[in-house]
């Protein structure tokens, strides 16, 4: 069974170095300005000020199995708006993948997320990969960002 650990903000710094790497390590990021960008303070300054806010918190949490961390994920879930939950982050650590591990957790979130009122959830997604991942669990294609960036949706 996989259980959600909330992080804290006065832990978030652990958190950060692990996201650090895992984005570094998957091959998401890897130019000088992106691992910049990544480790600064005006991105993490943003998310750190969002899980602090009343409304529409940013989540940062840890996947746990028989007690170990397993993954991570970060999402946010408008509850202000249409209950859409955003998944910026979502990973299995490299130990524990290929064997069904994501789907669990993914499912592990989606029930965390609905008992907080998510209705439906939306990502980025870039690798092949990932992407089949994602379709494997029911997200379809949805356009791209701003930044011409796939967007995936489950409804």
């Amino acid at each position: 069974m996989i259980k959600i650990e909330e992080i804290p903000i006065e832990r978030i710094d652990e958190f950060w170095d692990i996201q650090i790497k895992y984005l570094v390590d998957d091959g998401i990021i890897w130019e000088q300005d992106e691992i910049e960008y990544f480790s600064g303070r005006e991105y993490r300054g943003t998310l750190e000020a969002h899980m602090v806010r009343r409304n529409d918190k940013q989540h940062m949490v840890y996947f746990l199995r028989d007690g170990r961390r397993i993954g991570a994920a970060s999402f946010c879930t408008y509850q202000s708006e249409d209950g859409k939950c955003f998944i910026l982050d979502f990973w299995i650590f490299p130990l524990y993948r290929g064997n069904g591990t994501g789907h669990k957790c993914f499912e592990a979130l989606e029930q965390y997320t609905r008992a907080d009122g998510a209705k439906y959830y939306e990502l980025n997604s870039t690798k092949e990969p990932s992407i089949r991942f994602w379709k494997s669990l029911g997200f379809v294609e949805n356009g791209t960002d701003e930044y011409g960036v796939l967007l995936m949706i489950k409804r």
